[in-house]
């Protein structure tokens, strides 16, 4: 009867038979590639078409395919696991469901601690074209990644719903302007910069590719976010779909057009997008180059730092981490606590590289070092996940597999940091499992 109100034991059994509807975000489809494009798209556009081109010549091109074709079988693995478990967790939880709790605590702090630590070489970068447009000095490229970063930490601190709009200003803004300054150097592109091909021998085309892993980590970011999209069973693989084709073409399109106009000169090793917009535009290229450069770290650092900070969270939920940085690990929460801890990282980080000496390059390193091992246990979590129904993914996370363990390689002596962290997680949780015991 209408209005009728059932006893307690009643509705706890009317409850229970008829749950709640489960909680959907609010990222659409759209605002997922914008953030995929922001996380992966990132500072390397700045500088390394042109430091691969310098390092292996034309034959640098070889590597930035090899890196595109293989950057598609970690971005499938990842959107299979994020369609099919959307948790803020991200890879810690696929691999808790595949390993248990301590490998993916392990897992959830290589990257919580990781990534901030990487975070502020992205301000570096942009600062230093703030920097070098107004020919400034080492302290105004400080302040002005300090600037950047605070911006990227802010934008957060109101959820995934705005920096999912600022977002797609962002990485449309930066798509926009890559295709304007690869539209007004073509003209000028000469084939004798195409001889001789590999210069350097092909040894080169493998440092090439080292040094470009950096263009291509960012593919696990958004399964930190999985929770938060309004369909991630379908949204997922679609933002994945768009991301892949059009970070392909506008990697591909820029260095193949750094190495047909600007060769290996020292023009391209240093500012070659700078250096491009200057053919179009003139004196006006180098503040153009600028405005690319702050919409790239903006919309890098926004993806990194939203991610994390939600991983923090869950990680927090888990165990893994102290109960109080919890609250926000919720879908449409906002992890405001464990968004403070990123913040206190990646500014410590950014003042031991900008007042302490310590370079950039160890920043970028350290945290490379810690995402190919997420990315390595990750895929092999996915390769037992993946079982039923799921055999090209599946098939995509053997080969990405595979091909990680060959790049993990690469990183060398800066693989002792993630081991430290995973000594570090290991102790943390079994002091705490056996607190709550």
């Amino acid at each position: 009867m209408a209005g009728t109100r059932l006893a307690p034991e009643d509705e706890r059994q009317h409850a229970s038979a008829h749950p709640a509807p489960p909680v959907r975000g609010s990222v659409t489809a759209v605002q997922g590639t914008a953030l995929y494009i922001g996380a992966v798209l990132g500072t390397g556009v700045l500088t390394l078409p042109g430091y691969a081109a310098r390092l292996a010549g034309p034959a640098s091109l070889v590597a930035w395919v090899g890196m595109v074709a293989l950057s598609i079988p970690l971005a499938i693995t990842f959107a299979a696991l994020g369609s099919r478990l959307p948790d803020s967790g991200g890879v810690s939880t696929y691999v808790r469901q595949a390993f248990g709790r301590r490998p993916a605590a392990v897992v959830g702090w290589w990257f919580y601690i990781g990534a901030p630590v990487g975070v502020p070489a992205l301000a570096i970068f942009g600062g230093s074209y703030l920097s070098a447009l107004i020919h400034g000095n080492q302290d105004a490229t400080a302040l002005y990644a300090a600037l950047l970063l605070g911006i990227g930490l802010f934008s957060n601190a109101f959820g995934v719903r705005v920096s999912g709009r600022v977002q797609l200003f962002l990485s449309g803004g930066l798509a926009l302007m890559l295709v304007v300054a690869v539209l007004v150097a073509a003209p000028h592109a000469r084939l004798d910069t195409m001889q001789p091909f590999a210069p350097h021998g092909w040894s080169a085309v493998g440092s090439a590719a080292a040094l470009l892993v950096w263009c291509f980590t960012g593919w696990e970011t958004m399964t930190h976010l999985a929770g938060e999209f309004a369909r991630p069973e379908r949204d997922i693989k679609r933002a994945t779909t768009g991301a892949l084709v059009l970070i392909g073409v506008l990697y591909l399109l820029l260095a193949t057009t750094t190495v047909l106009v600007l060769g290996g000169s020292e023009e391209a090793a240093e500012t070659p997008l700078a250096s491009l917009l200057t053919y179009g535009f003139g004196s006006a290229g180098p503040a153009l180059a600028t405005l690319v450069a702050v919409l790239v770290t903006l919309g890098t650092i926004n993806a990194y730092v939203g991610s994390t900070a939600k991983l923090g969270a869950a990680l927090a939920r888990d165990g893994a981490l102290p109960r109080y940085l919890a609250p926000g690990a919720e879908t449409g929460g906002v992890p405001r606590r464990s968004l403070f801890v990123v913040s206190l990282v990646s500014g410590a980080a950014l003042a031991l590289a900008t007042r302490a000496g310590v370079g950039v390059e160890v920043l970028m390193l350290g945290c490379t070092a810690c995402l190919i091992a997420v990315y390595v246990v990750g895929t092999a979590a996915g390769i037992r996940l993946l079982r039923d129904g799921g055999g090209g993914a599946r098939l995509m996370a053997g080969l990405a597999l595979v091909m990680l363990i060959c790049v993990l390689g690469l990183t060398g002596w800066f693989l002792l940091w993630p081991a430290f962290l995973a000594v570090v997680a290991a102790v943390f949780t079994h002091f705490h499992r056996n607190r709550e015991a």
